[in-house]
């Protein structure tokens, strides 16, 4: 006899003392409890491309201008980034915070500042307004191309899985991308209204990436959060799309939970997560069972793991850079899964299933794994979409799957595949 599906909210950062509070970063006064109804969503509307939004579980940031970038030099990411907060609160920045992306390819320039001024309110979740629609898109003539077609993703899918059949490799996950161009400019404010009134629990962001680029999404997937010496995790893997029908959409949640596949594949990824956190925590709590997340257009398998840090100055980012990338972006062992993504996917993931988020000069942070999300350009968005193959995928079900995970970004720019 089958259950009702255990479903729980995206993990967010332990919340600390002052839970509702926000830090008072580069001199901006934090938001009070309870804030007024329309703090978040005035965060919102506020944004503009160039700036830096950032929407979590725990808080939602708003960073204007530029104070200090990162630099891309030979020292450890983590390193570079403590000298720039150190640096600018030694210039008279009284709580510096960084907020940005960083890439998949870790030895890849990433895309971090310290901005010149931030605002912070509570999370968009807490503010009543993030229920009210967003406008819907203007029609457009998108020209859509499918890289690659799913023809020949499936065939890469299947030839991995000949390929793990024969013991070569345990998992990979495989990517393909929606290249979108449109007639006219795109409206990145409204599509970040869409993303984030369509997902508020989540993760979203729309970050500067370079000139004129714009890195935006909703991810509904925790990397690592670091507050204090408290470090919350929280890998998703094996997931389904989810249906408009009710009775329907429950069986679907239902079977993820009681699939061999999905189970194999999540339990890869959370001893995964266990192992890298293990050296740097203690108290670890690691969950026997998944539960489950949805966002608007999938359900997914989720384990919150949560430990203690044995040494108070190790931060957020260090753990994020030691966890990244974990089997549910790359695939395991790591060294042979980067080898046959760099063999089957015919485009370079830049940010996609990097890591975007926060920290600031403590150590403490939210660091967010990059999926479903976009890069935009002028006319031009590229979309991006993977699925975890295993020896027991099946290429029709991992081209459903991204295609399923596409619909996210499609439905706020009102494209259809």
């Amino acid at each position: 006899m089958s259950t009702a599906p255990r479903v729980a909210t995206p993990a967010p950062a332990p919340a600390g003392p002052a839970a509702a509070a926000v830090p008072d970063h580069a001199g901006v006064a934090s938001a009070p409890a309870h804030p007024a109804v329309g703090a978040a969503t005035a965060l919102l509307a506020a944004y503009t491309p160039g700036a830096r939004f950032l929407g979590t579980p725990t808080r939602t940031l708003l960073g204007q201008g530029v104070h200090s970038e990162v630099p891309h030099d030979e020292r450890p990411l983590a390193a570079r980034v403590a000298h720039t907060l150190a640096a600018a609160r030694a210039a008279g920045v009284e709580a510096p915070v960084v907020i940005g992306a960083v890439p998949f390819d870790q030895a890849a320039p990433a895309a971090l500042a310290v901005p010149a001024a931030v605002r912070g309110t509570p999370p968009l979740a807490a503010d009543p307004l993030v229920a009210l629609p967003a406008e819907p898109p203007a029609p457009a003539r998108w020209r859509i191309r499918q890289v690659p077609g799913p023809e020949r993703y499936g065939e890469a899918v299947a030839d991995a899985v000949a390929r793990m059949w024969r013991g070569e490799f345990s998992k990979v996950v495989l990517a393909r991308t929606l290249e979108l161009d449109s007639p006219a400019p795109l409206d990145v404010p409204a599509m970040l209204q869409r993303l984030a009134r369509r997902d508020p629990g989540g993760y979203t962001f729309a970050l500067p990436t370079g000139p004129g680029r714009t890195l935006l999404g909703a991810s509904p997937e925790l990397l690592v959060s670091r507050r204090g010496r408290q470090v919350v995790a929280n890998p998703l893997a094996g997931s389904v799309p989810r249906s408009d029908d009710l009775a329907e959409d429950v069986r679907r949640a239902a079977a993820l939970l009681q699939s061999a596949k999905d189970l194999h594949e999540h339990a890869v990824v959370v001893d995964a997560v266990h192992q890298a956190l293990a050296p740097y925590c203690t108290d670890m709590t690691v969950p026997a069972t998944p539960t489950l997340i949805r966002t608007a257009a999938m359900w997914h398998l989720s384990t919150t793991v949560t430990g203690t840090l044995t040494d108070p100055l190790t931060s957020a980012l260090e753990l994020a850079c030691a966890l990244h990338p974990t089997p549910a972006v790359c695939g395991t062992p790591t060294a042979t899964a980067r080898e046959v993504i760099r063999g089957s996917e015919p485009f370079d993931r830049g940010f996609f299933t990097g890591m975007v988020g926060w920290g600031d000069a403590t150590g403490d942070g939210e660091w967010v794994v990059t999926i479903r999300c976009a890069e935009a350009e002028r006319t031009s968005l590229r979309l991006y979409a993977g699925a975890g193959v295993v020896a027991a995928s099946e290429p029709a079900a991992e081209i459903a799957e991204t295609a399923a995970k596409f619909r996210t970004f499609l439905t706020a720019v009102g494209a259809e595949l």
